[in-house]
């Protein structure tokens, strides 16, 4: 089994100012073409740690990621760190001079002085393009290992994984087992509940299971061999076991409801409760965005007074309302706040208008009550359009009314 590691560097990284989102893409990307990583570490702006970090891998792994401090700052100290572990001196890539000279050209930009500093790499090391920014990467065999060195923004790094070092690797290295990711995304059940529902779950030889709770979802992955059919035959089994509690597989809720939605229908959000959580969010998903037609935002107020039966009304009335304004095909509303921790939600379709009312059994933030308000609501419209009862059952939630108008 290959060795693969990856170091991280910054102070910012270090010391959670940024999340390393590198980290957590990279290893699913590695997982999937059998590199699978087996160790991660982060090393401060700090020249000589980052060196012996450097070296202290090479001498244990078949391959060594260093991710970051390829800039022209002063705390950009990765190149020289790696010359230090191999006892070499830097050198200036005149082609990557003449690249970034040209890429500030392109732009009517003189480049600045400093930028020479990310020319200059360990004597030996092989350039590795970077098409998007100013940092190129690059590569060196030390001891044992071959080590990769990357920019630190995402966007670079990421196209220098897939692009440059994933195929420099798959020619490296003859790997047999890669294996594949398949996604399920779930609302409404606890890892616990899960897990229960799997005990009766073989998995075959090569298969793994793996979870991800992230309020208000969770993840569940089946890594399996390639093109196995065993993998299929149980991933269909979990798919019966998790039931309607499934929003998307291979993708989140609002992928899902993208890809269901008819051609041509639109969507109108009228927010109380949620206070605009469910408009914001629907702008990650662009295809979803472009269908919404008119939204609103209103000021959340207890009602202490209001019954299920007012509520329903209400929602009724304000779909209503927004469909004179700017007719929509599906209307989607969240009603005021309730005095005992509940909240009511609307659906508004063609064939008719459904409205509950929900009450959480636990406390939430604010922010998490947004979230999970606003993925019950969009979770009807999933329900509705793939022909499923609308009123879905939820572990962390009692319904204490439901009504189809």
């Amino acid at each position: 089994m290959l060795s693969v590691v990856m170091i991280s560097t910054g102070e910012e990284v270090l010391y959670g100012d940024i999340t390393d989102t590198n980290a957590a893409w990279l290893s699913a990307q590695f997982f999937e073409q059998g590199f699978a990583m087996t160790r991660r570490v982060t090393v401060g702006d700090n020249y000589e740690a980052l060196a012996k970090e450097i070296e202290m891998c090479s001498l244990s792994a078949d391959i060594v990621i260093v991710n970051g401090g390829l800039g022209p700052t002063s705390d950009d100290l990765t190149a020289a760190s790696a010359a230090m572990a191999a006892n070499v001196g830097l050198e200036q890539s005149d082609a990557w001079v003449d690249e970034m000279t040209a890429k500030y050209q392109r732009v009517g930009r003189v480049m600045p002085a400093a930028n020479l500093k990310q020319a200059m790499l360990p004597e030996g090391a092989e350039l590795i393009d970077n098409p998007v920014g100013t940092a190129c990467g690059f590569m060196m065999q030390l001891n044992r290992a071959w080590l990769f060195f990357t920019p630190g923004v995402p966007s670079e790094f990421k196209v220098m994984v897939r692009d440059q070092i994933l195929p420099r690797l798959q020619t490296m290295f003859n790997v047999t087992d890669r294996k594949v990711c398949h996604r399920l995304y779930t609302y409404g059940l606890s890892e616990s509940g899960i897990s229960d529902l799997f005990q009766s779950l073989v998995l075959p030889e090569g298969c793994s299971l793996g979870y991800r709770s992230s309020l208000p979802f969770i993840e569940i992955k089946l890594f399996a061999p390639q093109d196995d059919h065993q993998a299929i035959v149980l991933l269909s089994k979990m798919t019966e076991l998790l039931g309607d509690n499934i929003v998307g597989e291979g993708s989140g809720l609002l992928n899902t409801i993208a890809n269901l939605l008819p051609k041509d229908a639109t969507l109108a959000l009228s927010e109380q409760s949620t206070g605009g959580f469910a408009i914001n969010w629907l702008q990650d998903v662009s295809s979803l965005s472009a269908r919404l037609a008119v939204s609103e935002v209103m000021a959340d107020s207890v009602d202490k007074h209001a019954c299920a039966e007012e509520l329903s009304t209400l929602i009724a009335l304000r779909a209503q309302r927004l469909h004179l304004h700017a007719p929509a095909t599906y209307t989607l509303t969240t009603g005021p706040s309730l005095t005992d921790g509940g909240f009511m939600l609307g659906l508004t379709t063609p064939d008719g208008c459904w409205c509950q009312q929900l009450v959480f059994k636990r406390q939430y933030s604010n922010y998490d009550r947004r979230w999970v308000i606003s993925t019950v609501l969009f979770d009807m419209l999933r329900r509705y359009l793939q022909a499923k009862d609308v009123f879905g059952c939820y572990e962390s939630l009692d319904r204490v009314a439901s009504e189809r108008l």
